[in-house]
């Protein structure tokens, strides 16, 4: 089990101490703040009860905000909330539909939508997107491990079950290598044009 004392990656961990190159098919950087600021505008204003979540990667933008609670009378609280989240849904797609397009266009990223209703919490249409990667017979063997005792019923899937497995153990350490990352994007964008 990972600790906030143990470095990560490991000694010996492949990319240690290696600054990754973005591929040539991935979307430039994008600055957090103009991407908020940029959907604050877009969106109208009764959609949510407060600012959206943002969550941004290379590939996507998930975009999850705060619908209003239902009261449920004596009804069912948490059918309430679900039904609450099914009716933004179907009642904002196309609006939904045309922000993503103009996002995607901006941003060349998709987007996603998502939103959540007091305790619930649901995550529309997200991407899945394939991850190739090479192995050597001592990784290989880990995932093999994971499917022959039943954990994952591929390797793809035992591959994705340890990802998620180093996310939990690592929250610490990955959210200091994203401020990090954010402070240098930053410094980068204050830097004289060239272009």
């Amino acid at each position: 089990m990972f600790t906030h004392h143990h470095r990560f990656p490991p000694e010996g961990f492949p990319g240690r101490g290696r600054a990754r190159g973005r591929g040539a098919d991935t979307s430039p950087p994008v600055e957090r703040a103009e991407v908020a600021g940029w959907f604050a505008g877009r969106l109208p204003d009764e959609w949510f009860t407060g600012p959206v979540e943002l969550v941004i990667d290379r590939d996507e933008i998930t975009v999850i905000g705060a619908v209003p609670e239902p009261d449920a009378g004596e009804g069912d609280p948490a059918a309430a909330r679900a039904g609450r989240i099914a009716r933004f849904r179907e009642q904002t797609r196309g609006q939904r539909m045309a922000i993503a397009d103009a996002a995607q266009e901006r941003y060349g990223r998709s987007v996603a939508w998502g939103a959540s209703c007091g305790d619930a919490r649901e995550l529309f249409t997200t991407l899945s997107v394939p991850v190739m990667t090479r192995l050597r017979q001592p990784e290989r063997l880990v995932l093999d491990t994971l499917v022959d005792a039943g954990v994952a019923r591929s390797r793809s899937e035992a591959l994705v079950w340890a990802v998620r497995l180093v996310g939990q153990h690592t929250d610490d350490w990955l959210a200091e290598l994203r401020t990090a990352m954010a402070g240098v994007e930053e410094v980068r964008s204050r830097g004289p044009n060239v272009g």
